[in-house]
C-alpha cells in the first residue's frame, strides 16, 4: 500500500505535539499573536525547551503550521492495482480532511494572523504558511493524482493545474467566508457530503471513463 508523500507530524514527539496544540489554542484565544513566554506558560515547559526543539519564534510557527497541515491526508491506495473506486476514496478522504481543517477555529485564527502579518516588514509568517501549508499539501496529493493518470483513470497535462482545480471544487468559497467572519458551520456529515460531491465533480471533469481495476 502507498500514500502520497506526507509530513504527518510523526517527526514531533508527543510532548512537542502537545506544545504545538497549545500554540494553536493560544492563537484562537489571542488572535494569533503569541510569544514564546505565553507558549511556555500554557504548555508547562521552559522557554529553553522551546528554543531547543523549534529554534526561534519562526521555527515554532513553522512547526505549528506543519502540525496543522499534517492533519490533511489522502487515503491509502495501491498504486499497482488502482481502480476508480480506490482513487475516489483516496481523493474524498483528502477533501474531507482538508475541509475539516480549514473550517476549524485553529486554522481560521492561524490564517487570519498570517494575512494580517503578510504586509508587515520582517514577518515571515506568510511564506511559512505557504511553504508548509498550501504548497506542502499540494505535494502530498499530487502523487495520488499522478497515480490515477498513470492508471488511465484521469487525464491531465499538469499536476499543479489539476490539483488547483480539485482544491477549488472542494473549497468553493468556504475558507474566504470563514476568514471574513461568516458564521458558517460545517457538520461532519456536511463535510463528508461536500467532499464526495467535489470528488465526483473532479472525476467528471478529468475522468477518462475507465471504471475497472488497472494493474501494471
Amino acid at each position: 500500500m502507498a500514500t502520497a508523500p506526507d509530513e504527518t507530524g510523526d517527526a514531533f514527539t508527543e510532548r512537542q505535539q502537545a506544545v504545538l496544540d497549545a500554540v494553536l489554542a493560544l492563537m484562537v484565544e489571542e488572535g494569533g499573536d503569541v510569544t514564546m513566554t505565553m507558549v511556555a506558560r500554557r504548555a508547562s515547559c521552559s522557554k529553553e525547551s522551546l528554543y531547543k526543539w523549534f529554534g526561534d519564534r519562526d521555527g515554532l510557527l513553522t512547526a505549528t503550521v506543519r502540525w496543522q497541515a499534517s492533519k490533511v491526508r489522502a487515503g491509502n491506495y495501491d498504486r499497482q492495482r488502482l481502480d476508480v473506486l480506490a482513487l475516489r476514496d483516496s481523493l474524498t478522504r483528502f477533501a474531507a480532511n482538508w475541509l475539516g481543517v480549514i473550517s476549524s477555529p485553529t486554522s481560521i485564527a492561524l490564517n487570519r494572523f498570517a494575512i494580517a502579518q503578510a504586509g508587515a516588514r520582517g514577518s515571515n509568517l506568510g511564506a511559512i504558511m505557504l511553504a508548509n501549508g498550501r504548497f506542502a499539501i499540494g505535494e502530498r496529493i499530487k502523487p495520488v493524482l499522478e497515480a490515477g493518470r498513470d492508471a488511465g483513470l484521469i487525464g491531465f497535462d499538469d499536476s499543479e493545474t489539476a490539483f488547483r482545480s480539485f482544491l477549488g471544487l472542494v473549497g468553493r468559497d468556504v475558507q474566504i467566508r470563514l476568514l471574513l467572519g461568516d458564521r458558517l458551520t460545517l457538520s461532519p456529515a456536511e463535510i463528508e457530503r461536500d467532499a464526495a460531491r467535489a470528488t465526483d465533480q473532479f472525476l467528471a471533469l478529468y475522468g477518462t471513463g475507465t471504471a475497472g481495476p488497472v494493474s501494471h
